[in-house]
């Protein structure tokens, strides 16, 4: 037990995501006392593809189907603004759940419980997409331009420090 005295034990759970919403979500209220009120919580899938080649050079596709749930002020905005075939950026972590069906089964589910949602590509009327509010402390990630891509905001960048004097100076690049 000695040998673990030292040990600190770290632990993440984030994924992040980037496809095409399957489906028109599911929307549930969870409060039936205030119907105006924020409890809600959406459900969709959305597919992920990769595109690879094979050994033959052929051009092969792998599609992955992810389980999104998202509650409240992201709700919200599921409700509002995600459709099916929407291009979304999903923010969020790894949940599993069980529930009993219709038969007292009992099943078991992996789910992404969305954190972040942010909306990519065009709205119908060709502007830009609205971003979805964080819910859990996590920073909002910036819109993405019409088209393009999310990318990871850039950590502050400290001042550059004074160049020191010496041979290390003279480096090429």
């Amino acid at each position: 037990m000695q040998a673990f005295k030292h040990l600190s034990i770290m632990s993440l759970n984030k994924v992040m995501l980037i496809g095409n919403v399957g489906n028109d979500p599911e929307i549930r209220y969870l409060d039936n006392q205030n119907p105006g009120g924020n409890a809600r919580v959406a459900r969709f899938r959305l597919a992920t593809t990769e595109r690879f080649r094979d050994r033959n050079n052929e051009l092969r596709e792998n599609t992955e189907w992810h389980s999104i749930a998202a509650w409240r002020n992201n709700a919200e905005i599921v409700e509002k603004f995600v459709h099916k075939g929407s291009q979304v950026y999903i923010e969020g972590r790894l949940r599993n759940r069980q529930w009993q069906d219709q038969t007292g089964a009992t099943r078991y589910t992996t789910e992404i419980e969305a954190t972040n949602i942010q909306l990519l590509g065009k709205r119908p009327d060709g502007q830009g997409a609205p971003a979805a509010q964080p819910q859990d402390g996590y920073q909002q990630a910036p819109q993405a331009a019409q088209g393009q891509a999310y990318q990871q905001p850039a950590a502050p960048v400290p001042p550059p420090a004074a160049p020191a004097a010496g041979p290390e100076d003279d480096l090429p690049f």
